[in-house]
């Protein structure tokens, strides 16, 4: 295993949009050697003894058992701290929290709603702070979804990628991460369902200095036709269950099934961050058919995010 570079020792990873494309790559370089490694089933604890604190305010598959996973893989141990169990619940401040938690952990990784939420912990910690998902920003997904498309198709850059369906979190994380790279990100999405736009904002200026392209549509066969990544997400996020029948209704048509796939590129892949619901934003043939990268996408998190720790 070779020596790792020094340079985002301590640093938070809040948004991926306060990331460099350089900073990035080495992220995405270490999980590819990580992987690999993983496979091989040889060694590499290159943070032994260290410890995780992972407070959950959201329920988790992916990013509990990867973090968890991930951080004993490379010698250290997680330790799950629900909300309601810690004092948070009962009213201590974050700052409070975070001042505590430093003194005990090596690193903090936080799923929650609110995106200040997390900026406050950061700001008040001395140990670096992962952003496991806010309301506006799902960065760690976003670097699983660039390894994936990576590892499949050779290269980031010029690719033409088309998100579907609600602009939410995972779309503004992934658009300003394929920006980072010189992609052709479009998203095709009802009115009013459109990504953040200080996100938008925050891509057009990274895609303009990579060489890329950010649209904004509202006819996902447009955004389909000819592109190489097909990706959508759930329609009723964690936290909007009350819109359910609202949206369904508003994101009909936004999917991604057989048609879908037909009008693009040959050979696309399909990506969903999961869970998936079956004829709403994806077909389950679609989703275990050829052209799905999903369960590749879904173990990178792993991978991903051990580099991301390990650094």
């Amino acid at each position: 295993m070779r020596a790792l570079p020094e340079h985002l020792k301590g640093r938070d990873f809040l948004r991926i949009g306060t990331w460099s494309r350089a900073d990035l790559e080495t992220v995405l370089d270490l999980a590819d050697e990580l992987k690999q490694l993983q496979r091989r089933r040889e060694a590499h604890e290159l943070l032994p003894g260290r410890s995780l604190g992972m407070i959950f305010e959201k329920p988790s598959t992916r990013t509990r058992i990867s973090f968890e996973v991930g951080i004993a893989q490379l010698g250290g141990f997680a330790l799950h701290l629900a909300a309601h169990d810690l004092q948070l619940g009962r009213g201590e401040t974050i700052k409070d929290t975070a001042t505590v938690l430093s003194r005990y952990l090596d690193a903090i990784m936080i799923r929650t709603f609110a995106q200040a939420d997390v900026e406050e912990l950061a700001e008040h910690a001395d140990v670096p702070v992962l952003n496991g998902l806010t309301d506006s920003a799902h960065p760690c997904q976003a670097l699983a979804d660039l390894m994936t498309i990576r590892e499949r198709l050779g290269t980031l850059e010029g690719i033409r990628l088309a998100y579907v369906g609600d602009g939410n979190n995972v779309c503004a994380s992934l658009m300003v991460g394929a920006a980072r790279f010189g992609m052709s990100f479009v998203a095709a999405t009802p009115a009013g369902y459109e990504p953040d736009p200080e996100a938008v904002s925050t891509a057009r200026q990274a895609a303009e200095e990579a060489g890329g392209t950010i649209e904004l549509v509202h006819d996902p066969g447009e955004a389909a036709r000819e592109a190489q990544v097909l990706y959508t997400d759930v329609w009723a996020s964690m936290g909007q269950e009350e819109e359910r029948e609202v949206r369904l209704r508003d994101l009909a048509g936004f999917g991604i099934d057989g048609d879908t796939v037909a009008v693009a590129a040959p050979g696309a892949l399909v990506l969903h961050c999961l869970p998936a619901h079956y004829g709403e934003e994806i077909t389950e043939d679609v989703l275990y058919g050829p052209q799905s990268a999903v369960w590749d996408q879904a173990e990178n998190r792993l991978h991903a995010q051990k580099a991301l720790m390990a650094l």
